[in-house]
């Protein structure tokens, strides 16, 4: 696979995993997910996790697989690099794993005494790539097999995080964040 089409690829198949929590920003509040309970003095995830940004994002990742899915072949044709259809599992995995991955980070952050919104490199850029694609491989493994080779998951491993620190500053500046990572 050429270098472009590894990172069109990669782009593409992530797509409904990059936009759950950036949809779960704006589809968020109402009741916390751990309900205001604690694990020890600390809370388990914090105000920030909600049931509605949750389900906002999960749904968000799940509508752009299936638009992305009607789009895919006059996409190819227009850029002559074949993106790949979403099957409904593919999607389920993208989207739910990186909502998942996300509230992990939040309990990690949590146990390791971060404020809601800090800092924590790595984790804040890769928490829901490395739940969504094992998430993915399991729920839908012929189709992970046919689009994450090693080279595209390299990929998303360099492009996300630099996805993740562009577009939270962008939220920033729009102010839907309160910190820009």
């Amino acid at each position: 696979m050429a270098v472009l089409e590894t990172i069109v690829v990669a782009f593409w198949a992530m797509l409904p995993a990059y936009v759950p929590n950036n949809a779960a920003v704006v589809a968020g509040g109402g009741r916390p997910i751990d309900g205001g309970r604690s694990w020890g003095e600390k809370r388990l995830l914090g105000d920030g996790k909600t049931w509605r940004g949750t389900a906002g994002g999960i749904i968000a990742g799940l509508a752009l697989a299936g638009v992305l899915t009607m789009l895919e072949g006059d996409v190819s044709a227009a850029i002559g690099i074949d993106v790949p259809p979403f099957t409904p599992l593919a999607a389920l995995g993208l989207a739910a794993g990186a909502m998942l991955g996300d509230i992990l980070a939040s309990f990690l952050k949590r146990r390791t005494g971060r404020q809601r919104g800090a800092m924590f490199p790595g984790l804040d850029q890769l928490d829901f790539v490395v739940v969504s694609l094992p998430l993915t491989a399991l729920l839908a493994t012929d189709w992970f097999v046919s689009v994450f080779s090693w080279d595209v998951i390299l990929v998303v491993v360099v492009l996300t995080p630099i996805l993740h620190v562009t577009t939270n500053m962008i939220a920033y500046k729009l102010g839907l964040k309160n910190e820009p990572w």
